[in-house]
């Protein structure tokens, strides 16, 4: 079906960082599958965990026991100071499960119609139920009646939070991304988390963090919430924790833990072996090379090269980010942006309509680093009409 306005390449295969299409040309993936390929492409561990696995048992259902989602289950709690897990196929898959959990955590507190408070310009999926959470009129326009029971707030407005709740006794639960990337790298103020938190707690509600994109070491930390030192009752993920290999999570601590029961929720794919398997081997990589603190590192170097370079653009608006997610903001329109990219040998995608949304593999060397910063101001530059 016509639901992807595709580019005219094709990638035949990646090594790393690298990317080679059809015809033999070479790109620097700064884009990672869209926050998929933390590890890069062709990962050699990764690689052998599939094929190991895929040699032994890919599939047999959550009919039965299954010891390698039970350690799996098991290393994402520890990390992630959490106490139980459903494993689905997808980060939308993963925030779907989180909103029926809310949903059912505010029925047995006697809630008859339990609301969720979700932000503006946030991006939650395309199911009917995350689509409804999500802010984006765009990807819901002709798609009504919407799943109802969300309240909007401004992302990163506190008050406006407190207002909400003083008005509705029927809220269960706050359900955010701690970073906005569809809408553009989108970074909440000072303390904002940190009070969010707080105002949970003084409501009873659940703080679900929406962890698809920042998660698994993208941000500088294995979850974004690590960083700034609060623990949420729900958090999900998907996309870097599979490196490629379709897995989502949605993580549960304390009462939040134990709302599902037998018959809640299922999925028929949902953490089968080969899954699993490879997100273990995933989170191995991500320890074993620190590329939780290389993010950081990494991050530090490319944007502090990039605004060197555009800092004297009228046209630049910001260069923010936390770790490997990085949004360059311009005044102007981007759209055309990412062809020029490809002729500048690099791939990169345009979010929020303004932003340059970076998201290239944590295995970066220096010198790639300093490459990818390189080619995104000449993008930018040819963009522009800049260059010489």
């Amino acid at each position: 079906m016509n639901t992807y306005s595709r580019m005219d390449i094709e990638f035949s295969h990646g090594d790393g960082p690298w990317l080679y299409d059809s015809a033999g040309r070479q790109y620097l993936d700064a884009l990672s599958g869209i926050a998929v390929c933390g590890l890069g492409h062709a990962n050699k561990a990764v690689t052998a965990a599939i094929s190991e696995q895929a040699g032994k048992l890919l599939h047999i259902s959550n009919l039965f026991q299954i010891g390698v989602q039970e350690e799996l289950a098991a290393r994402l709690c520890r990390i992630g100071s959490m106490d139980k897990v459903f494993f689905a196929n997808s980060g939308a898959e993963a925030n779907e499960a989180a909103i029926k959990l809310a949903r059912l955590y505010g029925h047995n507190k006697g809630i008859q119609k339990p609301g969720i408070v979700v932000m503006e310009s946030a991006f939650h999926g395309r199911t009917m139920a995350t689509l409804s959470a999500s802010g984006n009129r765009k990807i819901q326009a002709g798609f009504e009646p919407l799943v109802s029971g969300f309240v909007r707030a401004p992302f990163g407005d506190i008050d406006a939070i407190r207002t909400i709740a003083a008005n509705n006794n029927q809220l269960v639960a706050l359900m955010m991304e701690p970073i906005q990337g569809e809408a553009g790298v989108l970074m909440p103020p000072e303390g904002y988390l940190t009070a969010v938190r707080q105002l949970c707690d003084e409501r009873d509600w659940l703080l679900i963090l929406d962890e698809v994109q920042t998660g698994n070491g993208r941000t500088g930390s294995f979850f974004n919430y690590q960083r700034a030192g609060i623990l949420p009752d729900v958090v999900t993920t998907a996309k870097g924790l599979g490196n490629g290999v379709p897995i989502g999570a949605c993580l549960a601590r304390g009462a939040a833990a134990g709302v599902f029961q037998v018959g809640s929720h299922g999925s028929t794919f949902g953490g089968n072996p080969l899954a699993c398997r490879t997100a273990l081997t995933v989170i191995d990589e991500i320890e074993a090379g620190n590329y939780t603190q290389r993010a950081t590192e990494l991050g530090k170097r490319i944007t502090g090269r990039m605004q060197q370079t555009l800092g004297s653009l009228d046209e630049l608006v910001e260069i923010r980010g936390t770790g490997l997610m990085i949004g360059v903001e311009l005044s102007c329109d981007c759209s055309g942006l990412v062809e020029t990219g490809l002729t500048s040998g690099i791939v990169l995608n345009v979010a929020g309509g303004r932003t340059i949304r970076l998201l290239p593999p944590l295995i970066l060397s220096n010198e790639e680093a300093d490459l990818l910063a390189d080619r995104v101001c000449e993008t930018i530059a040819r963009h522009l009409d800049h260059s010489p």
